[in-house]
């Protein structure tokens, strides 16, 4: 089994906020992230692909159709954008980097030609990152 890699880079805003909660739980939970107008984060993204190396090409997945499924499904939907209000997902779900990772997930994973989806990390910052393997992966 290989585990192939690769990572990019993508900036978004976002704000933290539970239409189910009052204005006053909003701001005691999320604090200054909870701000209307959001904040942006230059998140860094890894996109893990396991599987065997196919002896006729030495790959587990063609790197070029790796590149262009995360430009096509992470970068155009995601980068440069207010999450909440520019993507579907984040009406219903609060853009967490937890819930960022699990739409990545969910993006990517039945576009997975050759092996299977992973693991998807996504760093927030240099020193906060979330891992998520899927919900049937074992983890």
């Amino acid at each position: 089994m290989v585990f192939l890699t690769r990572q990019t880079e993508f900036a978004a805003s976002h704000f933290l906020h539970n239409p189910a909660l009052s204005p006053e739980e909003n701001r005691r939970l999320f604090g200054k992230s909870n701000a209307p107008s959001g904040h942006g984060h230059n998140y860094v993204l890894q996109v893990t692909v396991r599987g065997e190396v196919d002896p006729r090409t030495g790959m587990v997945l063609d790197l070029k159709e790796l590149k262009d499924l995360i430009e096509a499904e992470v970068m155009q939907a995601m980068d440069h954008r207010f999450l909440n209000h520019e993507l579907p997902a984040f009406a219903a779900a609060i853009p967490t980097t937890e819930n960022v990772a699990v739409e990545i997930w969910r993006r990517l994973a039945p576009r997975i030609s050759t092996g299977q989806l992973h693991q998807v990390r996504l760093y927030e910052t240099p020193d906060l990152f979330v891992d998520y393997f899927g919900e049937t992966n074992g983890r």
